[in-house]
């Protein structure tokens, strides 16, 4: 999957074998295998062979709890640091979501071209992550609510926040029920417009700088409601690639080291349409 890093790099492995089994499922190292049964009784080796054969968890392959365990780690992690990018935002303004900003520019094309899977990298990812995210919301909370005096749970944030859950639970929902198929067509397609939007995006972000406008390209007008809702759609079609990445790598038998990574991507998914949400909320009010 050339279209897809994480995927990519479990296929590979997959060609290649995981847990000790190569193409074909045979061992490796058959001869290994003859000689720690060498010396056994015909009983001793009929109780082995009545033993239950290993699980994915007794192999360390993947499981869809691997996954679900990370991601809610990684998620707790990006609260908790949005809270504190959301206390500091006041005091230290745009150098906090700028210092969050350049951490996961950097972390994330790390994380991308790594040959290996570094746990401590994705970690910090997220604190990043959250930073940024903490100092964004405060932003948007401070400028359309503060000044109408709207209750923090009735607020922009909050309504982005309720709007992405619900994206997220319609996704997986479309996903599960064969709504939405994920073919190799679709992969390719979505990875494109994200490649491209992404390259827009930072086009975007030079252009909001430049000229003042935080929305950048587009304002608040029609093209700018546009563009939020052309995003809104590219996340949720790469929430789709998300779960459709999970249950293949599931299926090959990844290692249980690629929960992290599974996981990192399903979180920068959803942030990225939180976001993306958000940014619609304010045009709309603006």
């Amino acid at each position: 999957m050339a279209s897809n890093p994480v995927f990519d790099r479990i296929e590979k492995e997959s060609r290649q074998g995981y847990a000790g089994f190569g193409r074909g499922g045979a061992p490796t190292q058959p001869t290994a295998g003859r000689a720690a049964t060498d010396g056994m009784s015909s009983q001793q080796l009929q109780d082995l062979y009545n033993q239950p054969a290993a699980g994915p968890v007794q192999t360390k392959r993947l499981t869809i709890d691997d996954v679900v365990m990370k991601t809610l780690g990684l998620f707790a992690i990006v609260l908790i640091f949005g809270a504190v990018g959301w206390q500091l935002s006041p005091t230290y303004g745009i150098g906090i979501w700028g210092v969050g900003l350049v951490g996961i520019l950097g972390l994330g094309l790390v994380i991308a071209f790594k040959k290996t899977i570094s746990v401590p990298l994705i970690l910090a990812y997220a604190v990043f992550e959250g930073l940024f995210v903490g100092a964004i919301s405060e932003s948007y909370s401070t400028y359309f609510d503060r000044a109408t005096d709207t209750p923090i749970f009735q607020g922009i944030v909050a309504q982005a926040v309720l709007a992405t859950l619900s994206v997220f639970a319609g996704m997986l929902l479309a996903y599960k029920t064969g709504i939405i198929k994920v073919t190799e067509k679709f992969r390719r397609i979505v990875t494109m417009a994200v490649v491209g939007y992404a390259i827009f995006a930072l086009i975007n972000l030079v252009y909001a700088l430049v000229s003042g406008n935080s929305f950048g390209i587009g304002g608040s007008g029609p093209l700018g409601i546009g563009i939020s809702l052309f995003a809104i759609g590219l996340a949720s079609a790469m929430l789709a690639l998300d779960f459709d990445s999970i249950d293949r790598a599931i299926a090959a038998g990844a290692p249980e080291k690629y929960s992290w990574l599974l996981a990192h991507g399903l979180i920068v998914t959803l942030v990225w349409l939180y976001l993306e949400i958000l940014r619609l909320l304010g045009r709309l009010r603006n």
